[in-house]
């Protein structure tokens, strides 16, 4: 069989590593795989470095599309993929989690009778305002094969109207909805027993092992709302001086971008020569997964990295007002506090001073993407 797999924005290009990895290893003569990359992230150090360190397959297609307001980006990847999909006439498309990149190849897809697979399918933060929340739901409801990584979204599929459907073969009508795992946790366990040998990072920082914290910020809600960004980076401040805590923060290009801009001027001074808060350049996947596994507490408004935190057995505080993996909340490996300093302050608190963690598996067991090649093969081959 015959697939096109999109990729658009770095977790897609990390996730599609899972499902690469899988089809060379286990069905190189049952599946061919071709790779369009929209190009919805372009700069070298979020994209084309990835695909050297995860060994993912070359991109067959890249539309290098770039970045632009929603509608007009969303709406160049139609026209373009449109185009693609109908010269190569794959037996099925992949889309992975909630970009614009995965919300336009559905619609192409959709449009033209290609069946869609979509990898992440069921996850809700029942939050309208997200742009992600709109792409995931809609992409969801005119899939064919949906893998939830979770058991929480395989039942809000069912809240939906899905239907625990056993019949073959499944259409775009007559949908097949799975809980698989997740494919991400099947890179962290393939790749932590690789970056042991390759990160220098931890000798270039000058950290110590299990003795700092990882930060990452990037959602338009904190970096484009002045308020947030300070209130964030204000309790970032408080806590590398009140409490000596190393912060490590590879930091994104649009937050970049922000912080002399919305910050004020004490408090941005006060940022750049703490000692205390290390910021970086974005790092690179088995970089990031180094500092996830030697770090004492994640700090973030990434679900990616939630879960890897929650992989590597690490608590985590939320920047954002709500989570799609409702899971680690409940089992209080993870606290939301939204851009509020004093719930920030609070949740640090209690994670520096915790001891009973949890971290039950509630991400399967490693082999989701053979789970997801198998499903394809046997609904398309």
């Amino acid at each position: 069989m015959k697939i096109i797999t999109i990729i658009g924005a770095r977790p897609q290009i990390i996730k599609a590593a899972a499902l690469s990895r899988a089809i060379a290893t286990y069905f190189p003569t049952k599946i061919k795989e071709l790779i369009v990359h929209t190009g919805q992230h372009y700069d070298q150090n979020m994209s084309a470095v990835f695909f050297d360190e995860l060994g993912i397959p070359k991109p067959t297609i890249n539309l290098n599309i770039g970045s632009g307001s929603h509608g007009k980006q969303t709406a160049v990847m139609i026209e373009q993929l449109e185009e693609v999909l109908i010269k190569e006439k794959p037996d099925a498309l992949v889309v992975y989690g909630d970009t614009n990149s995965t919300l336009a190849a559905t619609i192409a897809a959709s449009k033209i009778h290609i069946p869609i697979v979509h990898i992440e399918a069921g996850l809700r933060s029942f939050n309208k305002k997200m742009p992600e929340e709109i792409n995931r739901i809609m992409c969801d409801h005119a899939s064919t094969l949906l893998f939830s990584p979770t058991k929480t979204g395989y039942q809000n599929l069912m809240n939906e109207g899905f239907r625990e459907n056993k019949a073959m073969l499944y259409s775009a009508d007559n949908p097949g909805v799975f809980h698989c795992g997740d494919v991400m946790y099947d890179n962290s366990l393939y790749f932590s027993r690789l970056n042991e040998e390759n990160s220098t990072l931890f000798k270039t920082l000058g950290l110590q092992k299990n003795d700092f914290i990882l930060a990452t910020v990037h959602r338009n809600d904190n970096t484009d709302d002045p308020k947030h960004l300070s209130t964030i980076f204000e309790s970032f401040r408080k806590i590398a001086e009140k409490n000596n805590e190393t912060i490590v923060l590879p930091l994104h290009p649009r937050t970049k971008k922000m912080l002399e801009k919305s910050l004020s001027n004490d408090l941005y001074n006060s940022i750049i020569i703490n000692k205390n808060i290390k910021i970086i350049d974005p790092v690179s996947f088995l970089d990031m997964i180094a500092l996830e596994m030697h770090c004492k507490l994640v700090v973030t408004d990434s679900g990616g990295v939630q879960k890897e935190a929650f992989f590597f057995k690490k608590p985590c505080i939320i920047l954002r007002k709500e989570t799609e993996w409702v899971e680690l909340v409940e089992c209080k490996a993870a606290i939301i506090t939204g851009a509020n300093e004093n719930l920030i302050l609070n949740a640090y608190n209690t994670f520096i001073n915790k001891e009973d963690y949890d971290f039950p598996p509630l991400f399967g067991d490693g082999a989701a993407a053979m789970f997801i090649c198998e499903e394809m093969i046997k609904n398309f081959n």
